[in-house]
């Protein structure tokens, strides 16, 4: 990415360093105005390197694709343009976006290869002639568990994160996601016998929590604020990608004997990529100077740590006054916001004020993500194309390309409106368009069976609702909504909550639908799914265009 183009933004006055200027003065603050100008050439050079924004960025966003607000008009040049009081002009290079962004998303690609490549790995490792060994006959539970296995991996993983992922700062837990995706693809891959792939499968799903945790937490806190719903919501897209590159190399190699093998290892070069990239990233400066300002080590140390990662990401000389300068300025920032929180919170923090609000929030749509049936709907994909006559779907690898497609396609809808029409609106739309479907199914199933051009709308109608709702949006909100004290803890807790419900889930479909029958089943989900579009409605609050700060102090409070 050579291009040195450069985008325009509008800066509001709700920019934390304005603020310092109009409130009385903390004794960590200079009782002297800042100087605009210099305001002016810190916002500039946060933009530039993606990096910090959240202390820096405010509400507003381009006219382009990004408009998020009506601003003066204003235009000047470079990091010494003047401002005015009430509007400033940032500048950010996508040049700079692109590796930051890349790097962390190949942590989810990893996870929707998984779901992909399982699909037809478990119909090769079954398989008398392909599958290249003699323990092929697996048992309903031994087939369970190689495909939950990742699963309950990330379940595990998730709650590592909890635990280390503060301690280990962003870049380091997404390199040791990738060196686990490494391991755990390898090692299922090369297994001689069902314990060692169960192994592989475990390690392969920590990687999954840790990079799922670490993913739009590294990426909300290094972007502008102006595009972070974009980027945040391209994680899900790289997601879908995963998904769909699993199911065509699964299609690809599906009468290869031992395919299941090569199925699962192709994750690991890729996974060599991600954690080679995330080597040559650098911390984020922002967490660095948190742990500065929370006394995590020494102070000198971590500051100028974080010039340098800042000059590393904005492609500047070792020790550039202007990486120098601006650090200078964001540690004000946090000194002036922080100074009587030191420390991260105890364990039961996250459970408490600001925190628990941000957890209903963040916890709830990743929960109502899983229980309005997601897993099942597209459980019934195959049955219900089938029924409508589609020659594609008498081949299931076939079938999930054309799925893998569609969602694809929707999610790409998702990352282009995210900050133009906001997060509430999609989410609003999508789920309501969630619930009519379940509520078409349930009825096709029902008394509409001689109709099955229904079910296919309805399936299709499901899950475009789903990629421009619960699918990108959801996750944007959990990276929003927490608190800078307690947010790699709310993150993980939030991940956690969806792997549990996911597995919850998916144990359950079977007996609920022999005990209800899949017409109420799936009327079942439609209930939960209007449950779940009236939280939204009272619960779930905007944040298109607001800094992290700004989502901390106006909408937690």
């Amino acid at each position: 990415m050579a291009s040195t183009t450069l985008y325009d933004f509008r800066l509001s006055l709700l920019n934390p360093l304005h603020h310092q200027q109009i409130k009385k003065p903390k004794a960590l603050v200079s009782s002297s105005r800042i100087n605009p100008r210099l305001v002016s050439s810190i916002n500039n050079h946060l933009a530039l390197t993606c990096v910090t924004n959240s202390l820096l960025q405010s509400h507003s966003a381009p006219k382009r694709r990004f408009h998020v607000g009506a601003q003066k008009e204003y235009s000047g040049e470079g990091s010494e343009s003047l401002v005015s009081d009430a509007t400033q002009q940032e500048e950010f290079s996508w040049s700079s976006v692109f590796l930051p962004f890349l790097f962390p998303a190949l942590g989810g690609l990893l996870f929707g290869y998984d779901i992909g490549a399982t699909s037809g790995a478990t119909l090769s490792l079954q398989s008398p002639e392909l599958s290249g060994i003699a323990w092929f006959n697996l048992s309903a539970i031994q087939l369970g568990l190689v495909v939950s296995g990742s699963l309950y991996g990330a379940l595990l993983g998730s709650l590592l994160a909890y635990a280390i992922a503060d301690f280990l700062g962003r870049k380091r837990q997404l390199v040791a996601a990738a060196l686990l995706y490494v391991f755990g693809g390898v090692i299922t891959a090369y297994a001689p016998e069902l314990s060692v792939l169960l192994a592989g499968r475990l390690l392969y799903g920590l990687g999954i929590g840790l990079a799922m945790h670490g993913a739009p937490l590294y990426i909300a806190e290094t972007c502008p604020s102006q595009i972070r719903g974009t980027l945040v919501s391209l994680k899900e897209l790289f997601i879908v990608l995963g998904i769909l590159l699993g199911y065509f190399v699964g299609s690809f190699l599906i009468n290869t004997v031992g395919g299941w093998r090569f199925m699962y290892g192709f994750s690991a070069p890729l996974a060599i990529f991600m954690g080679l990239g995330m080597l040559i990233l650098p911390n984020s400066p922002r967490w660095l100077l948190l742990r500065a300002v929370q006394g995590k080590g020494s102070f000198q140390e971590l500051k100028d740590e974080a010039i340098v990662s800042l000059g590393k990401l904005r492609g500047r000389p070792p020790g550039d006054k202007e990486s120098e300068r601006q650090i200078e300025e964001t540690l004000l920032s946090l000194k002036s916001a922080y100074a009587d929180q030191t420390s991260e919170g105890n364990f039961l923090e996250v459970f408490q004020g600001p925190n628990l609000k941000a957890f209903i929030i963040g916890g709830g749509l990743v929960l109502f993500q899983q229980i309005t049936g997601q897993p099942s709907v597209l459980y019934y994909a195959g049955p219900i194309l089938q029924s409508a006559g589609f020659s594609a779907a008498s081949d299931a690898t076939k079938v999930s390309v054309v799925i893998g497609l569609f969602k694809l396609l929707m999610t790409w809808i998702a990352v282009l409106k995210v900050d133009d029409l906001g997060r509430r609106p999609l989410l609003i739309g999508g789920v309501s368009g969630i619930a009519i479907s379940l509520v078409l199914l349930s009825s096709y199933y029902k008394f509409l069976g001689g109709f099955p051009l229904v079910a296919v709308g309805a399936l299709l109608l499901y899950v475009g609702c789903y990629q421009i709702s619960f699918g990108p949006i959801s996750w944007l909100m959990v990276s929003e909504v927490f608190p800078l004290r307690t947010r790699g803890r709310g993150i993980s807790l939030a991940v956690l909550t969806n792997f549990a419900s996911n597995a919850l889930v998916t144990f359950a479909f079977s007996p609920l639908k022999e005990l209800l029958g899949a017409e109420n089943l799936f009327l079942l989900f439609g209930a939960i799914s209007i449950l779940s579009l009236l939280f939204i409605i009272f619960s779930v609050p905007e944040t298109k265009g607001l800094s992290l700060e700004d989502i901390e102090s106006k909408i937690l409070k």
